[in-house]
């Protein structure tokens, strides 16, 4: 029988890592040229999709890829002290017992993805980590998966928190699930249309491995 690989998004779906991207965001802007997101635009920003967020931004399109890398850069100070997302950690421990295949593709780099999960003792319950810059390249990340581990595209789930890692799932051709608790909310997720769209950890968990599953085991 053929194992189900699970792909999960890191920053938002596994890590909270919500407020400290925006006040890292914040404290870069003066030094690339835009002005510190409100309350009132972060929330704007919930509802837009990923291509909308940047369009409305005042940061030129040429800057972008060096403001990701800072933000990484100095979210890697900060990412051994952040915690997972309440109920999560239980969600991934429940799904391994079950046998699926977990993995994380991320824009996020390789070595703050690493640390966190050392730190929160989660490192084991992944087989692979795949990093890239492109903020809208995942698919390309999902395909090179898919190829080298010849994998069936059927048997592949991408669990995310934007409406671009939906389109990214879309573009490759695999199964994708929005969970409502990170970056966008679930009103924009939804009109992506998803497979399906989680509130909460519980959620994800029942539409990935329907058969009753006890939280929290060892």
């Amino acid at each position: 029988m053929t194992k189900k690989v699970i792909v999960f998004d890191f920053d938002g779906t596994i890590a909270d890592t919500y407020q400290a991207i925006v006040d890292i965001t914040n404290d870069l802007s003066s030094e690339f040229g835009y002005q510190p997101m409100s309350e009132e635009e972060l929330l704007l920003f919930k509802n837009l999709s990923s291509k909308d967020i940047v369009k409305r931004t005042e940061i030129s399109l040429f800057k972008i890829p060096f403001l990701v890398k800072r933000v990484q850069k100095e979210l890697g100070h900060q990412i051994a002290d952040l915690a997972p997302i309440k109920g999560i950690e239980s969600v991934l421990i429940a799904l391994k017992q079950r046998d699926y295949v977990l993995g994380i593709v991320t824009s996020n780099v390789e070595k703050n993805v690493i640390m966190f999960l050392q730190k929160n003792n989660l490192e084991y319950l992944f087989d692979f980590i795949y990093s890239g810059t492109n903020i809208f390249g995942k698919h390309r990340i999902i395909n090179e998966i898919v190829r080298k581990r010849k994998l069936k595209k059927t048997d592949v789930i991408y669990v995310g928190d934007e409406t671009r890692d939906i389109r990214s799932a879309r573009k490759s051709g695999i199964g994708i699930i929005a969970v409502g608790w990170g970056f966008n909310s679930q009103e924009i997720l939804a009109e992506y249309q998803p497979d399906f769209l989680a509130a909460n950890p519980t959620e994800l968990l029942e539409a990935i491995s329907p058969s009753p599953v006890k939280l929290g085991a060892s």
